[in-house]
């Protein structure tokens, strides 16, 4: 019995060790002088000079920085791709606080590119839900040296219309003035924020039944306003899963998912 479980203890160890050596370092840098924002960075042991700067969901109202943020770490590790998990601060209706945060972060890596193995060229960001539409608000309305060169919109909320979206995550990021006020809502609806040529590469990633945010009136109206300027888009939208998987092992395409973006993100 003592051998057994002295093999199950081996066999435990190495498959953590095997684990935790995709990942060469692991550390957290305040994007803030008070550390409300943060970003929590995994660097791959085989970089390939890409990056990719992850931003959580929550409905601008929390951060669910676990399956829609560190959870993806082993995964880009493993693809050679670092990874910087952006715990921004929430906007409380001012939409400045969070993309000064995200903004920062994008800085912070491009700057630090020859010491971490990136290429500052090749920098992405991956939104979930509301952090969809602050990497949509990023990859639209930021300046260059900001803008990712890629996006990755996991069912993400586009329209700033409550009537067609999220309502809480519309409120939080526009505050109650601003839902009042149509030229933003317009604006911060970032399919009407995209321009030929200048708008990132982006995959959608979606499901029909998601009844949180419609991916009809969000997901897909990215889609449409990415393919009409003429720039690069892909979209996976799965039979069913609703919303808020994640890198979560319990979606049911998770490992098709994993195999169609792993090619993608190989083609950037």
């Amino acid at each position: 019995m003592k051998h057994v479980f002295h093999l199950m203890t081996a066999a435990l160890l190495l498959l953590a060790s095997g684990t935790q050596a995709q990942t060469a370092r692991e550390f957290t840098l305040n994007l803030t002088q008070d550390g409300k924002a943060q970003m929590v960075c995994f660097l791959p042991q085989t970089p390939n000079g890409k990056a990719i700067m992850g931003i959580p969901g929550g409905g601008y109202s929390m951060l669910s920085n676990t399956h829609e943020g560190t959870l993806a770490h082993e995964w880009l590790n493993k693809q050679g791709i670092a990874y910087f998990v952006v715990n921004y601060r929430l906007p409380n209706g001012d939409r400045s606080i969070p993309m000064s945060d995200v903004e920062k972060g994008i800085r912070i890596v491009r700057d630090s590119a020859q010491t971490w193995g990136i290429n500052p060229d090749k920098v992405g960001i991956m939104g979930f839900s509301a952090g969809g539409h602050l990497a949509s608000v990023i990859s639209t309305h930021s300046p260059k040296e900001v803008r990712p060169n890629f996006s990755i919109l996991f069912y993400p909320v586009i329209s700033m219309d409550e009537n067609v979206s999220h309502k809480w995550s519309c409120k939080n990021f526009l505050g109650e003035e601003g839902q009042k006020d149509a030229a933003l809502v317009h604006d911060f609806s970032t399919q009407n924020a995209v321009k030929k040529g200048e708008t990132p590469p982006a995959i959608i990633i979606m499901s029909t039944d998601d009844n949180l945010v419609p991916p009809v009136t969000n997901g897909l109206e990215y889609y449409k306003a990415m393919k009409e300027a003429g720039n690069e888009c892909a979209m996976m939208i799965y039979p069913n899963g609703g919303h808020g998987y994640g890198f979560g092992p319990w979606f049911k395409y998770h490992d098709e998912m994993l195999a169609t973006l792993g090619k993608w993100l190989n083609a950037r």
